[in-house]
């Protein structure tokens, strides 16, 4: 089970908030009909569908039955119901939350931007197809399992390309990342070309921190997203910003502003020793025509 402490983490009750939300919005259910079915106030359907309260694992699972929402949805959100953090929410792979419901891609797809630091492999949101399926199948999955999750990572993409309200996207990578032939030469060259088209669209900052930078604060952080989000759905005494980062056994989120704020201490420090736009660019196609040759 996951580790339970003191202090509530904001984390489960956004996403949780945000689900149930969806769900109501997808079975035609306006706010006040919804707390009607629940026998509950307006306000108090509105603070669960914001993240500004707890809610029992009993009562997200009575909203969910009202919703018609699939079981490993509803076994996932009232999962999600009881969990607090006090340093961050720490979620395993492959316990409690089903494999086919993504905690990370519920923030993502309601985030305003993203500011991620990537040293060892490209995000996913900037993926192109073989390269996602070159990491998705060195994992061992393969066929159905594996198309499924090169699709959410393509699908992805549209969060930036979007015409109305893209996602605000800075992504800082290493060079040593660019410079390692993931999937051979072509694979790796055609996501560099890809990256290289991307960091021309205006909602778009790619940085590089070239390996003449030395020591930077990311050699110790490792990988990380910053997740940034408007107030106007949490509140005004509530940081918009979550931290993520992916390990081998799970993921962790961390919200507290203290920590929140070494995160974005490291960020500005990392672009510091970065590359500017036009020269990062020029990096990635001498790059990618190295790969070809």
């Amino acid at each position: 089970m996951l580790n339970q402490q003191t202090n509530e983490s904001r984390v489960p009750r956004r996403v949780l908030g945000q689900c149930l939300r969806d769900l109501r919005q997808q079975a035609g259910y306006t706010v006040k009909a919804a707390a009607q079915v629940m026998e509950w106030s307006e306000p108090k359907l509105w603070r669960i569908e914001t993240g500004q309260t707890a809610l029992r694992t009993l009562d997200a699972q009575a909203m969910c039955t009202a919703y018609g929402a699939a079981p490993t949805v509803a076994r996932a959100l009232g999962t999600l119901a009881g969990q607090t953090r006090a340093q961050g929410w720490w979620c395993p792979y492959g316990e409690v939350i089903p494999d086919d419901f993504s905690v990370y891609r519920v923030l993502e797809d309601t985030a305003t931007g993203l500011a991620m630091y990537a040293p060892s492999q490209v995000p996913g949101v900037v993926r192109t197809e073989a390269y996602a399926r070159t990491l998705i199948t060195s994992t061992g999955l393969t066929g159905g399992d594996a198309d499924r999750l090169v699709y959410d990572c393509l699908a992805r993409r549209a969060l930036v390309t979007r015409a109305s309200t893209p996602l605000e996207l800075t992504v800082t990578l290493d060079e040593e990342l660019i410079r390692r032939p993931v999937g051979g030469p072509e694979v790796m060259a055609g996501q560099l070309w890809f990256l290289a088209d991307m960091a021309v669209l205006p909602t778009v900052c790619l940085r590089v921190v070239p390996y003449s930078a030395g020591m930077h604060p990311g050699l110790v952080t490792g990988s990380f997203t910053m997740l940034h989000f408007t107030h106007a759905n949490h509140g005004p005494d509530v940081d918009p910003t979550i931290v993520y980062a992916a390990g081998l056994t799970g993921e962790l989120y961390l919200d507290k502003s203290h920590e929140v704020q070494r995160y974005h201490e490291a960020h500005a420090t990392i672009l510091s020793c970065a590359l500017d736009e036009a020269a990062s660019q020029a990096l990635l196609l001498t790059a990618a025509k190295e790969l070809e040759q």
